[in-house]
C-alpha cells in the first residue's frame, strides 16, 4: 500500500457514532476505490468528548469535489450529522 494522507476530518453530532467497518464502507463508496483507510481519535476537542474521525487516501485522489459530494450524501442517507473539514489543498 502506498503512503496515504488525510483527505477529510469530521466529528459527528452529539450521541452519534459510526463503526470502523461502516465508515470504511462509506469512504470506499465515496472515493470509488478500495485503497482508502479510516481513523478515529478519542476526545479530539478540549471542550468535547466527541471523537475526530479521519479519512485517508492516496495523494492526488481524483475529483475531490465529487468525492466530497458523495460523502456528504452518504452521511445524510445514514442519518449522521457530520461536521466535515477538507484537509486537501
Amino acid at each position: 500500500m502506498k503512503h496515504q494522507v488525510a483527505i477529510f476530518r469530521f466529528t459527528l453530532g452529539n450521541g452519534q457514532s459510526i463503526s470502523p467497518t461502516a465508515l470504511q464502507s462509506m469512504w470506499v463508496r465515496a472515493c470509488q476505490s478500495p485503497d482508502v483507510s479510516v481513523g478515529r481519535k478519542a476526545g479530539g476537542y478540549p471542550d468535547s468528548n466527541r471523537p475526530i474521525y479521519s479519512l485517508y487516501a492516496q495523494p492526488g485522489l481524483e475529483d475531490l469535489s465529487q468525492v466530497e459530494r458523495r460523502l456528504r450524501h452518504l452521511f445524510d442517507e445514514s442519518g449522521l450529522r457530520a461536521s466535515l473539514v477538507s484537509m486537501h489543498v
